[in-house]
């Protein structure tokens, strides 16, 4: 029988996720703007997928990001002859990043993260306080 998860391993566990999508926003804003000499080469938005997990012996519940995927729209196509990196006919691929879309993510994300902060040092206080009832 496996043992019950603590609130502190549903914390962290969440935390990893949350620092997971932190990475892919980063890498998304990192790579806006950015110019390929074909559609396959340009980059393309990613983006995080989450797995809710239930823990029936303590009832409590967390995510785990389980993989990384492709998302969003297909590099945009520019006609510009003049680009050395542009393709025979001219033309070159920017990735579609929201710049917006991923600062959004970024603050939702950073909140996330800090709640789950706030979790296990209001979890550490209470225990503590417990501890001192005890003496």
């Amino acid at each position: 029988m496996a043992t019950p998860m603590s609130i502190f391993q549903v914390a962290g566990r969440a935390m990893s996720a949350q620092l997971v999508r932190m990475n892919t926003t980063a890498s998304n804003l990192a790579n806006a703007g950015g110019i390929a000499g074909s559609e396959a080469d340009a980059y393309r938005t990613i983006k995080p997928v989450f797995r809710t997990t239930f823990d029936a012996a303590s009832g409590l519940s967390t995510v785990d990001a389980v993989q990384v995927v492709t998302a969003g729209s297909t590099p945009t196509k520019r006609y510009d002859p003049s680009n050395p990196i542009a393709d025979k006919d001219g033309n070159i691929y920017e990735a579609a990043v929201d710049e917006t879309r991923e600062l959004v993510d970024m603050m939702e994300t950073a909140r996330s993260y800090q709640n789950n902060v706030e979790v296990m040092n209001t979890a550490k206080s209470l225990i503590l306080d417990t501890i001192k009832l005890g003496r």
